[in-house]
C-alpha cells in the first residue's frame, strides 16, 4: 500500500509521526474552513460588542435550534426546509 498526502486528510498522525509536507484539502474541507473563519469573525464581533457570555449563549442557542430543526431566521420559517442558502456574506 502506498501513501500520499491525501491519505492523511482529516486523520491524526500515524504512529506518532506527523505527515511530511503540506496536506492537500478537499473542496469540502476548504469550504468548511471558510465557514469556521466566518464563525470566528462573528464570535469575535459578538465578544467585542457584548462579551463572552453573550457570544457563547448565542452560539449554543443557535446549535440547539439547528439540532431541533427550528428556523434560524423569521424568513426561514416561510421557506421550503429542503431549500438551502447558496452562501453567506463574505
Amino acid at each position: 500500500m502506498t501513501s500520499n498526502s491525501t491519505d492523511t486528510v482529516g486523520k491524526g498522525p500515524r504512529d506518532g509521526v506527523p505527515p511530511s509536507g503540506p496536506i492537500e484539502l478537499s473542496e469540502e474541507d476548504r469550504s468548511k474552513d471558510g465557514f469556521f473563519v466566518q464563525l470566528a469573525g462573528i464570535a469575535e464581533a459578538m465578544i467585542a460588542s457584548h462579551g463572552k457570555d453573550f457570544a457563547m449563549g448565542a452560539l449554543v442557542l443557535t446549535a440547539r435550534f439547528i439540532a431541533e430543526g427550528k428556523p434560524l431566521t423569521k424568513g426561514a420559517a416561510q421557506r421550503d426546509p429542503a431549500e438551502r442558502p447558496v452562501s453567506g456574506p463574505s
